[in-house]
Order: structure tokens, then C-alpha cells, then sequence
């Protein structure tokens, strides 16, 4: 029978609490990145995913996540349903089956999450409350079954994804793209300047997240061990690259580098290590890191040219910084690190990579179609986004009854310059949107 390690449950305890630290960190984040009447309910977005995620989680999500396999992998069974037959005495590898199952509850909390930075300033807050847990049963338990559990068809078919590149990345952005879609562009998309309100409150945001992210990965582990130190240094050197390469696009693209960039290179630097922190030498995650804040820097600037209103970028930097971790194990992956498979660069040959590719594409086409037609039942049901009126007016007055700022500041300003493909702004992210190009004059607040 396996035996509790001590030192394992600590650190795994330690771990679950940075864990749960980051959808707090991400609601700050956020919250400084809309403008100003949209922050308390952007923040309310994030805190409320807590409950609303826990409940769904010990009643069926961690059953159909993790117990045994029905129709080959595809999902779990209702054997832990209500955490039936876990007890304090139940043992996962080498930690309490209940820490396990915390641990792995702060997951989907941070991947609903979010899903919530793509419908910032429009979605009615019940609506979000009405799909956070059906989400989290029908998308994320499902996927987490298919990469995770030890009989879940991509695990056993050999895709490698550490701490979640498919499973929390790829999820979270293709269910934001789906949302985005469902609700439509924000009054104004494409016309006016949407920048962030309040910039300390971005870099306090991603100093939570990034502090986070070390348990997030070196957590994974489930063990206080070499592998864990490893997977902890290789996180660090990704979120610095990452950093590092999104403002050298900055600085040759618009001549400057930001705070708003710096922000956004860390998170894209962390997100691509994410599913390759287990997998890669530290020459590796510095790769990893400085390829997703280069391919993010100019992705983000995509929504502009397609037309879909991600407000907060989690398509540009989430799902986009997760293809390019889920892949790149494909040519970095090390046998030193994975105790077997190697990537093309390694000696492995391309099959790994073919892995790779088809679980991006399976996983990404499953959580985008499942969560389109979630946000379509809500949206028919209950109706997903706020009136014109109270979009413009402000989300969080109409939604909460409350103002974060007594003065009612709009953040509304001039369009900033355009950059490449259309970005607006010297990073072109997501608070910023370029010029109008036509000669209608998006409704103006009251």
C-alpha cells in the first residue's frame, strides 16, 4: 500500500495554497487592465469562480476527472461523486487523496477564471454564474480526464503535458474565443481607446501570478524532490525569457518598452512552461519562454484583423502561449526530464511532436464547441449579455449596484497609434484598440 510522504504532503500543502493564491492575483490583474467602471465586476468575475468551481468539483468534477475510465478513456466514472469514498486515511501516490483533490480544485478554479477576461465590460454576472459550473463538468473535467487521468486516452497515448498547457491553457483560451463570439464586440471595439486603467495594479496582479505559478508547476510534482526543483527553476526562466522577448518586439516594433508589455511577456512566458516545465532541460524553458512573449507580442494583435473582441487577451496570451508550450515539447523534450520520451531535437524522431499537434487540435476544437453551445443555451435561457445602455453606462453599476472609484471615471481616451496588424498602442494589447476605420462614432457615455 502507498505510504504518506510527509515532505511531499507539505510542500503539496504548500503548493494548493500558491495555487489559490493566483485567482485572486488574476482578478487583481484584470481588474487593472479594464477600464474603470468595469473593475469590480471583473474582479467579481474571478472571486466568484471560487465557489462556484468548488461546489461543481466535489460533487462530480473530480469523479469525472480523475476515477476510473468509461468508454475508453473518455471520461471517468460517478465512483467519487460527492467525494464518496475518499476519506482522510485515502492516499494519492505519496499525499492524502483530499489534498489531491484540493490541489487539482485550485486548477479549475484559476482555468474558469480565465475564460473571464474575454467578456470583460459586457456579460450580464448571473449569466457567468449560470455557466462556471456546467463549464467545469461538460470542458474541464472532461479534457482533464482525457491528459491526466492514468487511463485517459491521451495519457495513455503518450501526450505530454506537465501542469496544464492543454488542459488550463489551451481550455481556458479556446473557451474565451467561444464566449467572445457568443456575446459579441464591446460598444466601441476597433473605435475607441480601451487601456487599462490602472497599470500598478497589471504589475502587482502578475507578481501574484507569477509568485503563484511556482506551486502551480513545481507543485505538480506531488513530491519534494529534484524533479520539483527542476520544474521550480525552469518556471523562473521562462517567465523572465518571456519578459525579455516581448519587449524586444516592443523596442524594434514601436521604439519603447512597457510595463503593460513587461506584464504581459511574464504571463505568456509562464503559460507556454506550463505544459513543458516537467519535460524540458532549464536551456529548454529559456526557449520555451522567449519563443511565447516574441509569438504572443505579435498574436494579441490578431483580434483586430479577424474582428473577435477578446477583451483581455486570453486567446493572444493563453491559448496562443499554450499551442507554443504544447508543441515545442514536441523538439525540446528531454529524456533526463521525462525518464523516456524525447522531443525531434533530442534524438526522438517526430512522433512526439505529432502527439502533440493532434491533442492541441482535439482539445482546442472540444472546449471551443462544448463552451460556444454552453454560451448559447445560457444566452437563450437567461440572455449572456448587459443592455447598450448598461454597457455604457458601466458593468459595474448596473450589474452590482457599486462603483470602485467615487469620481466615475470612464478610462475613455484618444486611439492611440496603430501598430502591427492593427494592435493600436506600443504593445497593441488588450486595452487598447486602433483608430476607428470608418466615420461612425461609437456611443459615448452619459
Amino acid at each position: 500500500m502507498n505510504q504518506i510522504d510527509p515532505a511531499a504532503t507539505a510542500w503539496l500543502l504548500a503548493s494548493t495554497a500558491l495555487v489559490l493564491l493566483m485567482t485572486p492575483g488574476l482578478a487583481i490583474f484584470y481588474g487593472g487592465m479594464v477600464r474603470t467602471t468595469g473593475v469590480l465586476n471583473m474582479i467579481m468575475m474571478s472571486f466568484i469562480a471560487i465557489p462556484l468551481v468548488t461546489v461543481a468539483w466535489l460533487l462530480a468534477g473530480y469523479s469525472l476527472a480523475f476515477s476510473d475510465s468509461r468508454a475508453g478513456g473518455a471520461i471517468g466514472s460517478l465512483a467519487h461523486l460527492g467525494l464518496t469514498g475518499i476519506t482522510p486515511d485515502s492516499v494519492h501516490g505519496q499525499v492524502p487523496e483530499l489534498l489531491f483533490v484540493t490541489f487539482q480544485l485550485t486548477f479549475a478554479i484559476i482555468t474558469a477564471a480565465l475564460v473571464s477576461g474575454a467578456i470583460a465590460d459586457r456579460a450580464k454576472f448571473m449569466a457567468w454564474v449560470a455557466f462556471v459550473p456546467l463549464w467545469v463538468i461538460m470542458v474541464y473535467s472532461v479534457v482533464a480526464h482525457w491528459v491526466w487521468a492514468p487511463d485517459g486516452w491521451m495519457m495513455r497515448w503518450g501526450v505530454l503535458d506537465y501542469a496544464g498547457g492543454l488542459v488550463v491553457e489551451i481550455v481556458s483560451g479556446a473557451s474565451a474565443l467561444a464566449l467572445a463570439l457568443v456575446l459579441g464586440p464591446r460598444i466601441g471595439f476597433k473605435k475607441e481607446a480601451m487601456r487599462p486603467h490602472n497599470l500598478p495594479f497589471v504589475l502587482l496582479g502578475v507578481g501574484l501570478l507569477w509568485f503563484g505559478w511556482f506551486g502551480f508547476n513545481a507543485g505538480s510534482a506531488l513530491a519534494a524532490n529534484g524533479t520539483a526543483a527542476a520544474i521550480f527553476l525552469n518556471t523562473l526562466v521562462a517567465g523572465c525569457l518571456g519578459m525579455l522577448g516581448w519587449l524586444t518586439v516592443e523596442q524594434v516594433r514601436d521604439g519603447k518598452p512597457t510595463t503593460f508589455g513587461a506584464a504581459s511577456g511574464v504571463v505568456a512566458g509562464l503559460v507556454a512552461i506550463t505544459p513543458s516545465c516537467g519535460t524540458v532541460t532549464t536551456f529548454g524553458a529559456a526557449l520555451v519562454g522567449v519563443a511565447a512573449g516574441v509569438v504572443c507580442a505579435f498574436a494579441i494583435g490578431l483580434k483586430f484583423r479577424f474582428g473577435y473582441d477578446d477583451s483581455l487577451d486570453v486567446v493572444g496570451v493563453h491559448f496562443v502561449g499554450g499551442v507554443v508550450g504544447v508543441l515545442l515539447i514536441g523538439l525540446l523534450a528531454s529524456s533526463t526530464m521525462t525518464g523516456g520520451a524525447s522531443g525531434l531535437f533530442y534524438g526522438g524522431g517526430f512522433g512526439q511532436l505529432g502527439k502533440q499537434a493532434v491533442a492541441v487540435v482535439v482539445v482546442a476544437g472540444y472546449a471551443f464547441a462544448a463552451s460556444f453551445l454552453l454560451a448559447k443555451i445560457v444566452d437563450r435561457v437567461i440572455g449572456f449579455r448587459i443592455s447598450a445602455e448598461d454597457e455604457v453606462s458601466g458593468v459595474d453599476f448596473s450589474q452590482h449596484a457599486e462603483t470602485a472609484y467615487a469620481e466615475g471615471v470612464h478610462g475613455h481616451g484618444a486611439p492611440p497609434r496603430t501598430g502591427l496588424f492593427g494592435a493600436g498602442g506600443p504593445t497593441g494589447n488588450a486595452a487598447s484598440s486602433r483608430p476607428a476605420s470608418s466615420g461612425e462614432e461609437a456611443p459615448q457615455p452619459d
